[in-house]
């Protein structure tokens, strides 16, 4: 099929076939949320305040040379897409082109920022194409990221830069492959413009690469996208996207083809509770959101809009990679549940308008602390290659010595748990000294550990180890459980900057490397073994190692 660079249908569900040299792709396009939500009825693409609507119709911005730098096969196999090294394809995911069925469009949602409300805030920086079915019968949406301004765009270009790009499309497939809930990353393309950033807002702007990424979810829907018309008063609006959302996502739920208030109510327990979930696997994994705005709180319980994120390489509740949170530390890496409930409370309040009552949704949130503390502990407790349905003595203690002891020398999360699956459970009998060098590898400056340090770790060792005794499984079988649980690689935020760096000079080899790596990051992979090292004493202080901001 012919590509055209305007939208010739809405709403069609016919498939759109292209052709990759010989090999026919289908993708059927449905555009579910345009044909069914009310519309922004200017087309004119100027920044604007947009009411009585959830999206407006817009236009990818041409680009000059774009180049394929890395895609996700399992993301492709999964859309039905047989092969990405085609010029239609490049064409499409640059922003170059758009096909006849695809319906493109940009959000309007508002949402609280670092705990005050910002009002319409909506894709700024972001478009869908449209939705597609897939093979298996699932819906998902294509959206551009960096394709160029939108009516919500405000003072910016809509672009992205190269930099920010490496680092969403790596950690949206690295966070899939680890078992966290995400939206993902089909494709990375470089543009061939200079895109002119502030990195560090100092005032020292500078033209970068420019890039594109091809995200994908199920939906893009997010906590501020109700809040905005709640705070105007819309309520029609409103209720259509929540009545939407709630046909389409969460169709399992009672009345979710005609909700009523035990409807909404259900629906915002089930956001909790998937929220819990992927608190729960962010804390599993040492991930750090950084920018836990309702903005970007996907309201199907995935990690969304990946910005200045990082992950904690040594272990501090404290840590925060966000420059712009540097000082009140609001989405450090232990105030991640705390800000999740009070992300749910806002969404809750937006919802009010719905529901006959409001204690259901006050339950809600009670259960949402409740489920988030009680699946903590289970997973920590598989952390430690114990079974958390056994009758533990004091495994809140336990959990809690093991936390004084990360934090007693400098620690690495990751690599903590990986030597501590090493250790046998009948090793009580080991010195002080060889508990302390069994896990040694994990501590950054092992010789800050005085006498008091090494006793505290040995010391915890052993409880852990009288803990293991009441466990009937073999070394082995427990082992294997631990490193199921506990990541060999992650993507350490130096391992995404040495890319980046290779990147911009032109070489793409380690983005896709890296990829490759991540997408088992459970398995040893001994010819990989420097990527699983602690962070270098270089990336300490160094930009893009330790912390970002959110220019991209």
């Amino acid at each position: 099929m012919a590509l055209t660079r305007l939208v010739a249908r809405r709403g069609s569900s016919r498939p759109v076939r292209l052709d990759f040299s010989g090999i026919a792709l289908d993708l059927t396009f449905t555009n579910r949320f345009t044909a069914e939500l009310p519309a922004d009825p200017e087309t004119e693409n100027r920044r604007r305040q947009v009411h009585n609507a959830l999206f407006s119709r817009v236009a990818p911005a041409t680009t000059s040379s774009p180049e394929l730098v890395a895609f996700s096969q399992e993301m492709a196999d999964e859309l039905g897409i047989a092969d990405l090294h085609d010029g239609e394809f490049l064409a499409v995911f640059s922003g170059n082109a758009v096909l006849a069925d695809m319906d493109p469009y940009a959000m309007c949602y508002g949402g609280h920022q670092f705990g005050n409300w910002a009002g319409q805030l909506g894709d700024g920086r972001a478009m869908a194409l449209g939705e597609v079915l897939t093979p298996q019968g699932g819906h998902q949406t294509l959206q551009l990221k960096g394709a160029g301004p939108t009516p919500y765009s405000r003072s910016a270009d809509g672009m992205a830069v190269l930099r920010s790009s490496i680092r969403e499309f790596l950690c949206s497939e690295a966070m899939h492959h680890l078992g966290v809930p995400t939206t993902r990353a089909l494709s990375l393309v470089t543009t061939g413009d200079k895109v002119v950033r502030d990195m560090f807002y100092d005032g020292n702007a500078a033209p970068e690469p420019g890039a594109v990424v091809c995200r994908v979810a199920p939906s893009f829907v997010r906590f501020g996208s109700f809040e905005l018309p709640a705070s105007r008063g819309e309520t029609e609006t409103l209720k259509a996207l929540a009545d939407f959302t709630i046909r389409h996502d969460f169709s399992e739920l009672d009345g979710a083809n005609n909700p009523t208030s035990d409807t909404y109510a259900a629906w915002f327990s089930e956001v909790a509770r998937r929220t819990a979930v992927m608190i729960i696997d962010w804390m599993r994994v040492g991930f750090v959101h950084g920018v836990m705005n309702t903005d970007n709180m996907s309201i199907l319980g995935l990690t969304i809009d990946y910005g200045p994120y990082g992950w904690v390489d040594n272990f501090d509740p404290g840590w925060t990679p966000n420059t712009t949170d540097s000082q009140h530390r609001r989405y450090r890496f232990g105030n991640q549940a705390q800000m999740a409930y009070w992300n749910l409370a806002q969404l809750g309040n937006a919802i009010v308008p719905l529901v006959d009552d409001v204690e259901p949704l006050q339950a809600a949130l009670d259960r949402f602390i409740e489920e988030y503390s009680t699946g903590h502990r289970t997973m920590m407790l598989n952390k430690l290659g114990l079974d958390p349905d056994r009758d533990l003595d004091d495994a809140d203690e336990l959990i809690q010595g093991l936390f004084s002891v990360l934090q007693s020398i400098e620690t690495d999360f990751t690599i903590f748990f990986r030597r501590l699956a090493d250790i046998n459970a009948g090793s009580q009998a080991m010195s002080d000294d060889e508990l302390v060098h069994a896990i040694a590898d994990a501590h950054y400056e092992p010789s800050a550990a005085t006498p008091e340090i090494k006793l505290e770790i040995a010391t915890w060792i052993r409880r852990w180890l009288d803990e293991l005794a009441d466990d009937s499984r073999p070394d082995d079988e427990r082992r294997a459980a631990m490193n199921a649980t506990n990541p060999k690689y992650v993507i350490r935020n130096y391992l995404a900057q040495l890319a980046i760096d290779n990147s911009e000079a032109g070489d793409h080899t380690m983005v896709r490397d890296l990829l490759q790596v991540l997408r088992r990051p459970y398995d040893e992979q001994p010819e990989h073994e420097e990527w699983a090292q602690k962070r270098p004493d270089w990336a300490r202080s160094r930009p893009g190692c330790s912390m970002l901001s959110c220019s991209s």
